[in-house]
C-alpha cells in the first residue's frame, strides 16, 4: 500500500487564523458558523452557486464565501437545478473499493476535486468512510468497505486527491450513520471498545492518511445523544484523543438544539433552512450573551474553520473564475477506475472472455440498450452528455422528493457491438420472459443484465434483485448454459440462482464509462483485478440483524417528508452491540456462516501462486510473501494479510494489509505489508488505550478472508498505544 506524502505544517496555519478571528466582530464570527442552503435561501446573493451550501465569506480578511458541492462521486446537480451543469460521473465508491488501489482512490479525489474547484465550489462534502455494516443500506454505493483499514485508506487517499486541488474535503458521517431507514431519529447502542475497533477506527484512519479540513456528522443518536450534539464523540474523541484541528459540521437537517450542540463541540450548522430552525443564527448569539456559550468557544469554531481553509489554500481566493474542464481525459480515467472495479465471481464452462467464434450473442435486461444505472440521491452527478434516462420515483418513500433512478450514457450493447463486430448482438428487455426464454436457446451466449437501484433516505428491504429479476435470471440461465449475468447494484444481493448462469460479474454502478468498461472486460480487452471490499451472504439469516431495525417504523409513517426525512418516524434503538467490532467477514468466521462470495473474492482470467511467506515481530508484524502469475495472461494478483488477534475471550480475524499486483504470464513480485499496531490490538476501556498482547500471533497470506492461504507465526512484545 502506497504511504501518504506529507502533510503541511499547520502550527503557523492556526496562529495566522486566529490572527484573523481576532479582528473580526462577533457577528462576521457567527456568519462563519451558519451555512445555508442555496436552493432555499431568501434574497439569495449574487455570489451563490446553486449547489449543497454556501456560508458568506469576509473579504477584507480574503475569506471567500465557503461554496459547498456533493459528492463522493463528482460534482453533483441534484434535480439539475444548475441547469444542463455537466461533470464526470465516477464509478461508485464501492467499485472504487473493489479495486484495492490507494492510486486508484486518490486519481479519483484529484478528478473530481478538479472539476468542483474549475467549477467555483472550494469545499467537497467527500469522504464517506461509513463501514458496511448494515448490508441493506441505501448509500452503500457511496462507502467503501466492511473492514476499517480497506476504508480508512482508501477514503483517506481519495480525501487527499481532493484537497491537491487546494479545497476541502469531509470526511462523514461522524458516526455509525450506517442505514438510512430512520437515520433522523434512530439510536446506535455500541461499546466503546466495538466502536473504536470498528467504525471509529475506521474514521482514524482515513483522517490521520487524508487530514481533511472538515468532518461531517451523522444523522442519527450515539447511545442516546445525537451524533451532532455528542460531547463523547465530538470533543472526546475526534477534538482530544485525536486531536483533530479542523472544524466539525453538520450534516444537512440534523442540528437540534443550540447550547448542547455548541458546547458539545459542533462548529457549524449546515443547510440552516431545512433545520426546525436557525439554531446557530440569533439564538447562538443569545447564548453567548447568556453566557450558556463561553465567548472563547465561538473563536475556537471560526479559528477551526479558518485554519483549514488557510492550510487547503481556501483563504486569499476570494474572486476565483471558473475554468474549463478535460473532459475526454476525466473520462479515460472514470472508464479506467470502473474496469479495475469490476469483479469476477463465477467463472465456468469457459464462458469468459467471450471467444471470437461467439457468433450470436443476445443481450437482455438492466437498460443495456441505452447505459448503465447509477445511485439515487445528494451524489447524484449530471453526467457529460446528460443523462439517458431518469426515472421518478412512483412510491412515496423519503427519497422521492429529491432522488431519480438515473443512467449513465454508456450503453453496453454498442460497447459489445464495437468489439464483436462479426457477432450478432440482439437486445431484449426481458419483459416477456417467455419470449426471452425462447431467443436465449436461440444464441451461442446470453448477457443477462440484472440491477439492483440504491439510494440516499431509503433502504432496501431485501437484499433480492429488483422486481421479477431472480425469475428473470432463473429462467434464461436454465435455457443457455452459457448466461452470463452482469450486476449493477449498489451492494451485496441474494442470488439464489447462482449455481445455474456460466459466468456472473459484478459491475457495481459503473460510472459514465460504464458500458465500455464492462465490455472490456467480457472480451478479455481488459483483465477483471477487482476483489469483493464486502461480504455477498447466502442468506439474511447469517446477517447479525436478519430483520432491517426500524423497518415497521418507517413504513407506519404518514407524517410530512423533507429531503429524506419522514417527520414522524418514532425513535428506535440499533443494537450494533449484537456484532460490536466484528463487522462483515469477521462476523461470518466467528459465526461459521459461509457467505455467498466472501470479503476480498475475485477471480481473474490467469492463475496465481503464493509462496514463501515470511513473518517478523516485535512492534508489529511484518510480512511477505512471493506471488508468481503461473497462466497465460496478464492478470492482477491481491494478496491479502490476515492476523488471528485475541480480543476480550474471542479470536478474531483482522485485515492488515494487502497489495495490488499486476503481473504478466510467468512473472513474479513480492508482497509485503508492516501492520498498524492498533489492528493487532484490542481497546481496553480502563486504560483508555489500545494494547497489544505478548505472545505468539498466526498471519495468513491469503486470497480473501475464507482462504487458509499461507500460514506463519511470530512473536509480538506487549505495548500500549495511546487512543
Amino acid at each position: 500500500m502506497a504511504e501518504p506524502t506529507a502533510a503541511p505544517r499547520t502550527d503557523d496555519a492556526k496562529a495566522k487564523a486566529a490572527a484573523l478571528v481576532a479582528q473580526m466582530t462577533l457577528d462576521e464570527k457567527l456568519s462563519l458558523v451558519k451555512g445555508h442552503m442555496p436552493m432555499l435561501m431568501r434574497n439569495r446573493p449574487a455570489d451563490v452557486i446553486i449547489g449543497a451550501g454556501h456560508v458568506p465569506g469576509i473579504a477584507r480578511l480574503g475569506l471567500p464565501p465557503m461554496r459547498e458541492t456533493d459528492a463522493s462521486l463528482g460534482v453533483a446537480n441534484l434535480l439539475n437545478l444548475r441547469r444542463n451543469d455537466e461533470a464526470t460521473a465516477m464509478p461508485s465508491s464501492l467499485s472504487l473499493a473493489s479495486t484495492w488501489s490507494p492510486e486508484a482512490a486518490y486519481e479519483a479525489g484529484a478528478l473530481i476535486g478538479g472539476e468542483a474547484r474549475a467549477k467555483r465550489f472550494n469545499v467537497m462534502l467527500a469522504g464517506g468512510v461509513n463501514l458496511i455494516r448494515e448490508p441493506r443500506n441505501g448509500r452503500n454505493f457511496e462507502y467503501f468497505s466492511e473492514d476499517p483499514l480497506l476504508s480508512g485508506v482508501l477514503a483517506g487517499e481519495h480525501i487527499r486527491g481532493v484537497q491537491s486541488n487546494q479545497i476541502v474535503s469531509t470526511v462523514k458521517h461522524f458516526a455509525f450513520n450506517d442505514q438510512e431507514t430512520g437515520r433522523n431519529v434512530l439510536n446506535v447502542k455500541i461499546g466503546e471498545a466495538a466502536a473504536r475497533e470498528s467504525d471509529l477506527l475506521a474514521f482514524q484512519i482515513a483522517i490521520e492518511r487524508g487530514q481533511p479540513g472538515s468532518v461531517m456528522t451523522a444523522y442519527n443518536k450515539v447511545n442516546g445523544d445525537y451524533a451532532s450534539e455528542s460531547d463523547w464523540l465530538l470533543n472526546g474523541v475526534l477534538k482530544r484523543d485525536w486531536a483533530y484541528p479542523g472544524w466539525v459540521m453538520s450534516d444537512w437537517g440534523n442540528v437540534h438544539s443550540t447550547t448542547k450542540a455548541a458546547n458539545a463541540g459542533l462548529d457549524q450548522q449546515s443547510g440552516a433552512e431545512i433545520d426546525k430552525q436557525p439554531f446557530f443564527g440569533a439564538p447562538l448569539k443569545a447564548a453567548v450573551e447568556a453566557g450558556e456559550v463561553p465567548l472563547a468557544r465561538i473563536d475556537d469554531m471560526a479559528t477551526r474553520i479558518v485554519r483549514a481553509l488557510i492550510v487547503h489554500g481556501v483563504q486569499g481566493r476570494t474572486d476565483e473564475p471558473a475554468r474549463p474542464i478535460d473532459f475526454e481525459r476525466n473520462a479515460a480515467i472514470a472508464r479506467k477506475s470502473a474496469e479495475q472495479g469490476i469483479v469476477l465471481l463465477k467463472n465456468e464452462r469457459g464462458a469468459l472472455p467471450l471467444a471470437r467464434e461467439v457468433r450470436s450473442i443476445l443481450v437482455v435486461g438492466g437498460h443495456a440498450d441505452i447505459g448503465v444505472l447509477s445511485g439515487g440521491g445528494s451524489t447524484q452527478v449530471r453526467p457529460v452528455g446528460g443523462p439517458a434516462l431518469e426515472e421518478r420515483l412512483t412510491a412515496k418513500t423519503p427519497a422521492a422528493l429529491f432522488a431519480r433512478r438515473t443512467y449513465m450514457p454508456s450503453p453496453p450493447l454498442a460497447a459489445l457491438q464495437k468489439r464483436l463486430p462479426e457477432a450478432r448482438i440482439h437486445y431484449l428487455d426481458g419483459k416477456d420472459v417467455a419470449a426471452t426464454v425462447a431467443a436465449a436457446k436461440q444464441a451461442d451466449a446470453v448477457i443477462l443484465f440484472a440491477e439492483q437501484w440504491r439510494t440516499e433516505a431509503d433502504d432496501v428491504p431485501a437484499l433480492s434483485l429488483d422486481g421479477a429479476q431472480d425469475a428473470l435470471v432463473d429462467a434464461v440461465a436454465g435455457a443457455n448454459a452459457k448466461t452470463i449475468v452482469v450486476l449493477q447494484t449498489g451492494g451485496a444481493v441474494l442470488m439464489p440462482w447462482a449455481d445455474k448462469p456460466a459466468a456472473i460479474v459484478e459491475a457495481w454502478f459503473p460510472g459514465q464509462r460504464g458500458g465500455d468498461a464492462i465490455a472490456a472486460i467480457l472480451t478479455g480487452e481488459a483483465a477483471p483485478g477487482g476483489r469483493l471490499p464486502i461480504s455477498f451472504p447466502a442468506s439474511l439469516a447469517q446477517l447479525p440483524r436478519p430483520q432491517l431495525d426500524g423497518i415497521t417504523e418507517a413504513q407506519s409513517a404518514t407524517g410530512a417528508v423533507t429531503y429524506g426525512l419522514a417527520a414522524d418516524v418514532k425513535s428506535f434503538d440499533v443494537d450494533y452491540d449484537v456484532d460490536g467490532a466484528n463487522v462483515g467477514y469477521k462476523w461470518h468466521l466467528l459465526k461459521q456462516a459461509k457467505p455467498l462470495f466472501p470479503f476480498g473474492f475475485g477471480l481473474t482470467y490467469t492463475s496465481f501462486r503464493m509462496s514463501g511467506l515470511k513473518l517478523s515481530g516485535g512492534d508489529t508484524v511484518k510480512a511477505r510473501v512471493r506471488v508468481t502469475n503461473t497462466g497465460d495472461r496478464v492478470g492482477v494478483a491481491v494478496p491479502q494479510f490476515y492476523a488471528t488477534v485475541p480480543v476480550r475471550g474471542e479470536m478474531v480475524q483482522r485485515l492488515i494489509g494487502w497489495q495490488r499486483l499486476e503481473l504478466a504470464p510467468g512473472q513474479s513480485a513480492i508482497a509485503e505489508i508492516s501492520a498498524d499496531p492498533r489492528l493487532l490490538a484490542s481497546f481496553d476501556t480502563n486504560s483508555h488505550a489500545w494494547r497489544v498482547a505478548a505472545g505468539k500471533i498466526v498471519v495468513k497470506a491469503a486470497d480473501h478472508a475464507e482462504d487458509k492461504g499461507l500460514t506463519a507465526t511470530t512473536t509480538l512484545k506487549a505495548s500500549t498505544i495511546r487512543p
